[in-house]
């Protein structure tokens, strides 16, 4: 079981303080026992690829290779002799053989980052990979047997494209049979502080310029923020602060995106917030200045245990209701 307190980060930054998120990576380490393929499904920046490079670190190929392909990034030619190679002279330009994604994984694990752009013919060659455990390159007249954990990640309908039928039915199942959906970062903002803490550490590793912190006013800015581009925001929003306070000992909320600084508790631009919502962001604050740890966090705010997990759990339902 994965524990209350932040999970060791996984690429520096997979944070689950959040109920949510420890579901998700407690289901996630059952997942890795076994080589079944995952559907990874969530908004896009979810960190949906931090999931499946935990899953394969948690897994018995985590000295394997892990193989990332952004299947949207490729024309369809171009991403079927990537991901299953191609002979000499297969194609104009095919001057050499050479081994394609699948097999460089193999022993590994291959992520295929938004598979719902995988145009159809090339999805027909996914699925004998999948069912055959052997791959053919383009030109070839002969398979060559694979060992590869088929890991695919999409923040579409994939069971809506099914019904429209730019997506296979069958592909659909085979990838579905071990799914799991990374909630947005509305859904888990217990996870919000820990992950900005994370991303300043980084930054200020990154341009070398000395330990900072986040003022009290910066804090109240990213818990009042929506996220809407989830943990891939929040991280370039650290970046960019960390180089606009030019070395400053504490990130100030001015050193924060526009649309972020404006979020000011009570100004004139945002209107006065809601008493709920007051309480909403000092308990988070609080919470996150005792380490995650929720029992001396309710003494400190002077309440039962029982009511701050029955708080932290309205508000991981309130997010829920704000996605749908």
């Amino acid at each position: 079981m994965v524990a209350e307190r932040p999970t060791d980060p996984v690429e520096g930054d997979l944070i689950a303080r959040s109920r949510a998120m420890r579901n998700v990576l407690a289901l996630a380490q059952r997942v890795a026992q076994s080589d079944a393929p995952v559907l990874l499904t969530g908004e896009s920046g979810s960190g949906k690829e931090r999931v499946a490079r935990y899953i394969h670190a948690s897994s018995r190929r985590a000295r394997g290779e892990f193989v990332a392909v952004n299947c949207a990034a490729l024309p369809e030619q171009l991403l079927e002799s990537e991901l299953f190679g191609h002979l000499r002279g297969a194609f104009t330009g095919a001057d050499r053989d050479k081994k394609g994604l699948i097999e460089t994984a193999s022993g590994g694990s291959l992520l295929l980052d938004e598979i719902g752009e995988i145009p159809l013919s090339v999805q027909v060659k996914l699925l004998r990979v999948l069912q055959d455990h052997e791959v053919r390159p383009v030109g070839g007249t002969t398979s060559r047997r694979i060992d590869v954990r088929i890991i695919a990640a999409t923040n579409r309908d994939l069971m809506e494209m099914v019904r429209d039928r730019t997506f296979r039915k069958d592909l659909y199942f085979r990838l579905k049979v071990l799914a799991v959906e990374v909630p947005s970062l509305r859904e888990r903002r217990e996870d919000v502080l820990p992950l900005a803490h994370a991303f300043v550490r980084r930054g200020c590793s990154t341009y070398n310029c000395g330990p900072c912190s986040l003022s009290p006013t910066a804090l109240d800015r990213l818990l009042a923020y929506d996220w809407p581009g989830n943990v891939r925001e929040l991280e370039h929003a650290m970046e960019r602060a960390v180089v606009l306070a030019e070395g400053k000992p504490r990130i100030e909320a001015s050193d924060l995106p526009p649309e972020i600084a404006g979020q000011v508790p009570g100004d004139v631009e945002s209107g006065p917030l809601a008493l709920s919502e007051v309480e909403r962001l000092h308990i988070l604050r609080v919470l996150e200045k005792m380490g995650g740890n929720r029992k001396e966090t309710a003494r400190a705010l002077g309440i039962g245990a029982n009511t701050l997990w029955r708080k932290l759990r309205q508000y991981e339902g309130l997010g829920r209701r704000k996605r749908s």
